[in-house]
């Protein structure tokens, strides 16, 4: 025993202990998930009339006196049970916005819908995939003696892909704060296609709300260059959300006039640095923007594909794409030895540095350094857009509990105990993980060969 590793040591310990069976059971009610919250406490639930007790649980007669909890993570990175679960919640949010269900009328799939990408804009000239990089005929260099150019045919995997082909001529600065501003730079693109909208249609733009609504889910991914782009569903309603129609003039040619405009025209300005002065910060010049139709039918990307490409992004770490890191760094030390690309390691200590000056205090930068100072949330949407994470959750522990008795009082006391799991508790978690995703892969097998009959 001695010769062995410790988690193999440990987890013969565990597997050795009377209650194994039962904290296998909460291992694989987790799906494996590889940092479980631990907590203790009872919930008793009582006829409303007389006061019997109908259930009752209590952690003492679980293994440890403790229940295992889910950490729902949405990063792959972090936990990769979790990020499925997350993943697999975010596709229906965003589906049941484009086709319905979820308490969203099926009648939204008629409704003008758009797909919208909204990128950054360049903060200097970086490596990128094509047949030739940056071709430049008359070659030159920059005023730091580097090449203006590259021709070289750069792989997808290249780790030059994204990099500055000057690290001295890019505008780190600017990156690091339009990426705070990020956030705020959509709000006020979201105000103002609603204003566009209603000067098209002849209306005061402050009664735009009596006659239509804009409704939206957005999520933020990182390119190459770690700078965020804006991928964006876009419908429009009547003034009562998805239940109601919108107005004869609200149709899809309209309101893709309204967003390219205001792609185009809105602005932010930064708070007035002496160090930096004051910036104007836009979207990038690179737009795309596509029409979903009814039942698949035209050009545009059909809405099963769009709600799947939202929910891959959503799950993806830091460590996936490149940008930044999985958790928050806390000294300058951090970020020298943060496992990250010279151009995401001169991004963080510019977000630290800035975020060192009393004017960008608010911006909380050297909280967000690990994201390169963008501090909005990876995926968000507005209220009438479609159902909620919770709501979901709700019904998937409603579905996996017993029915609910009629005329009850439920009173629940528990408090946090702890988080994660021992050495050889991870090891078996991982291989309850391992075992679940291949059993889906089986069944999602067995149910293609069903569909098409073979």
């Amino acid at each position: 025993m001695r010769r062995l590793p410790e988690a193999d040591r440990d987890a013969i310990c565990i597997a050795q202990d009377p209650h194994f069976s039962r904290w296998l059971e909460q291992i694989t009610a987790t799906g494996g998930c590889a940092h479980p919250v631990h907590f203790s406490g009872s919930t008793t639930t009582l006829d409303s009339t007389t006061g019997e007790i109908l259930r009752q649980y209590d952690t003492r007669d679980e293994p440890g006196e403790r229940l295992l909890v889910r950490c729902r993570n949405r990063r792959a990175t972090v936990c990769a049970p979790c990020s499925r679960l997350h993943a697999g919640d975010t596709f229906h949010l965003v589906r049941a916005g484009l086709l319905g269900g979820k308490t969203v009328p099926a009648t939204v799939r008629n409704r003008p819908r758009l797909f919208v990408t909204l990128t950054a804009p360049s903060f200097g000239p970086v490596h990128r995939i094509g047949e030739r990089c940056r071709p430049r005929r008359d070659g030159g260099t920059c005023e730091h003696g580097r090449p203006l150019g590259c021709a070289t045919d750069h792989t997808p995997t290249d780790p030059l892909i994204g990099q500055p082909l000057c690290p001295d001529c890019y505008d780190y600065t600017g990156h690091v704060l339009w990426h705070a501003h990020a956030s705020k730079l959509w709000d006020r693109f979201v105000i103002d296609v609603r204003r566009r909208l209603a000067t098209s249609a002849g209306l005061v733009q402050s009664r735009f709300a009596h006659h239509a609504r804009l409704s939206f889910a957005r999520v933020a991914e990182y390119q190459k260059r770690a700078a965020v782009h804006v991928h964006a569903v876009v419908r429009l309603d009547g003034p009562d959300g998805p239940a109601d129609e919108p107005p004869p003039w609200g149709t899809a040619d309209r309101l893709t006039d309204a967003v390219r405009t205001s792609a185009g025209r809105v602005l932010v300005r930064t708070p007035y640095s002496p160090a930096v002065g004051e910036l104007l910060l836009r979207w990038g010049a690179q737009l795309d923007v596509r029409t979903l139709y009814a039942d698949g039918d035209g050009a545009g990307p059909g809405d099963d594909a769009v709600a799947a490409y939202v929910a891959k992004y959503v799950t993806k770490g830091a460590s996936d794409t490149g940008a930044g890191t999985d958790h928050k760094v806390t000294t300058w030390d951090d970020i020298d030895t943060a496992p990250v690309s010279a151009h995401v390691r001169t991004l963080m200590r510019t977000s630290w540095r800035l975020g060192g000056l009393p004017e960008y205090a608010p911006l909380h930068l050297r909280t967000w350094t690990h994201t390169l100072g963008y501090r909005g949330h990876i995926l968000t949407k507005s209220r009438a857009y479609s159902t909620t994470y919770a709501a979901l959750r709700a019904e998937r522990a409603q579905h996996v509990a017993d029915a609910e008795i009629p005329d009850a009082i439920t009173e629940a006391h528990w408090r946090y105990v702890g988080s994660g799991h021992t050495p050889g508790a991870a090891l078996i978690a991982a291989g309850v993980a391992t075992d679940m995703e291949r059993n889906r892969e089986i069944a999602r097998e067995e149910f293609y060969r069903t569909a098409v009959g073979l």
